[in-house]
């Protein structure tokens, strides 16, 4: 009798899991490839926009500070700036009345930017309904979720990673809320996030050239005393005119500008150094560092001035006269009163939460509330209807993106990753300049302009759960399934929150199941 031998098993290194097959299958078909690199963020803006865009006229309402921000938008449409209405203007301008406005400029402390997105879709659609008012917005916020695909590909090339952290932003409640009320929050993210993006593209090409023109200016392998300065990075000139946008819809944008500002001639010192430059520091700062500041600052700022043309061109707004017959110093003069507002905001708020308490997600604002009785308003429910609409984040996704910031300064001081870098300075430059200000009344939902890279850094930590490909077929595929489950529940957790943060009509009960802290009613 013949005694065949079976075949030797294969090693735990040499199995793969059905991630990997599926990969492999992809990246061994250029077809399937070059489809996936556009279906995946298309489907993904999709959902997004769905989200964001469906039964947006609803409430009939305006929510939080939309009664400053929708009225102060059709006015500056009309008239160039934001001027007064009369008394009782919120019931008139809802039963549409909207043209009840007067032509006397009125006190408004933030840029017009952002107002001016808003008065276009009121423009174009009517200021009738809360679909006019809010679609900019709801357009804007989708665009920012196919931004942050566009960042997260160029932090990594992985299709894969893009998709998650992009994919996590579409369904994330805050996200979804500060898209469907007319606030200013998500027009800042956005052009923040487009700025990121473009220093990104930057990056990639700039560090390759100096490495590149340093070595063919080696003599005999010593590297020359100066590197050289380049003026050719259109780049950083789109940056220029992104972080000029943000600023124009708030003046936080300046952090923004800073942050990148400092993070571009430190990337360029260390690459320099990396090349040899004898005179590193000097050469980046002073040589560099100049022709950079150049080239992104002085656009941002021809881009935030022409935000103002309007008040400039007309002679009704707001301080517009306080220097006759000198527009510029008359909107310093309006500047300064604006400043004064800002840094002297204490005035106390229900739903006010210092920044210290954000990772924490103890007190997210209420914008909307509105209750039913049995048989009023076709309600069936024994406990009564609500409607509402807060600045919920998904929770899950929160506290795991708040422990993946943290777990990516740790990754960061072990192997000084720029990837991690970049993603770290952008929570720094949304986050920590609020924790000067304990004392200013401050919101939850300002949140919106960090969670982007909160949802980076969440991608990371996921990526690295997953495990990679010198890891054994065993702890990549219990990775693996902890990241699908942990996608899983984040998924049912967005769902289940989606009706109470968009006002759609539940019964109380439902409601009062997702008040998990006392703080969050």
């Amino acid at each position: 009798m013949t005694i065949t031998a079976a075949p030797p098993a294969p090693s735990p290194r040499a199995r793969r899991t059905v991630l990997d097959r599926l990969t492999a299958r992809v990246s061994g078909d250029p077809r399937l490839v070059r489809l996936w690199r556009w279906l995946a963020p298309t489907i993904i803006t999709v959902i997004a926009g769905i989200l964001r865009l469906w039964n947006l006229s609803s409430p009939h309402a305006f929510v939080f500070d939309e009664t400053y921000y929708v009225k102060d938008s059709w006015t500056q449409w009309n008239l160039g700036f934001a001027s007064g209405w009369p008394e009782a203007a919120d019931e008139r301008f809802l039963a549409g009345e909207t043209d009840i406005f007067t032509t006397v400029g009125s006190f408004v402390v933030h840029p017009p930017l952002g107002k001016w997105f808003i008065g276009l879709g009121m423009g174009v659609f009517g200021p009738e309904s809360g679909f006019g008012w809010r679609i900019g917005v709801a357009l804007c916020g989708t665009a920012t979720v196919l931004v942050l695909y566009l960042v997260a590909k160029t932090l990594t090339g992985s299709l894969v990673f893009a998709s998650v952290a992009s994919g996590l932003m579409a369904i994330d409640g805050l996200a979804i809320v500060m898209s469907r009320v007319a606030l200013l929050d998500i027009f800042l993210t956005f052009f923040a996030l487009l700025a990121f993006w473009f220093v990104l593209l930057d990056r990639r090409r700039h560090l390759e050239r100096v490495a590149g023109v340093v070595a063919a200016r080696s003599v005999d392998g010593e590297p020359p005393a100066w590197g050289p300065v380049f003026w050719n990075r259109p780049w950083i000139v789109a940056a220029g005119v992104a972080v000029g946008a943000a600023t124009a819809v708030k003046w936080s944008g300046l952090y923004v500008a800073a942050g990148l500002g400092v993070y571009l001639v430190v990337t360029d010192a260390l690459e320099r150094r990396r090349a040899g430059v004898t005179f590193w520091p000097m050469d980046a700062a002073f040589r560099q560092g100049l022709v950079t500041f150049v080239l992104f600052i002085p656009v941002a700022c021809v881009v935030y001035l022409s935000s103002w043309i309007g008040w400039l061109v007309t002679a009704a707004g707001y301080d517009r006269q306080s220097v006759p017959g000198s527009p510029l110093a008359s909107l310093w003069t309006y500047h300064e009163a604006m400043y004064g507002f800002h840094v002297n905001l204490d005035s106390a708020h229900g739903y006010a939460s210092p920044a210290w308490q954000w990772p924490l997600l103890l007190r997210p604002t209420s914008m909307y509330f509105h209750r039913d009785d049995l048989g009023q308003a076709g309600c069936e429910i024994a406990n009564g209807c609500v409607q509402n609409i807060y600045s919920m984040p998904n929770p899950l996704i929160w506290f795991a993106a708040v422990a993946a910031v943290i777990y990516l300064v740790v990754r960061f001081v072990m192997t000084r990753r720029w990837q991690y870098a970049i993603v770290l300075t952008g929570v720094a430059v949304t986050y920590v300049p609020w924790l000067l200000y304990p004392e200013r009344t401050i919101f939850q939902f300002y949140t919106i302009a960090i969670l982007p890279f909160m949802l980076l850094a969440l991608t990371f930590a996921l990526r690295d759960v997953a495990g990679g490909a010198s890891d054994d077929a065993y702890r990549r595929t219990s990775g693996q399934r902890t990241v699908w489950v942990f996608l899983a529940v984040v998924l049912l957790l967005s769902a289940f929150w989606y009706p109470v943060l968009t006002a759609m009509p539940v019964p109380y009960d439902f409601w009062r199941m997702h008040n998990w802290l006392p703080t969050w009613v």
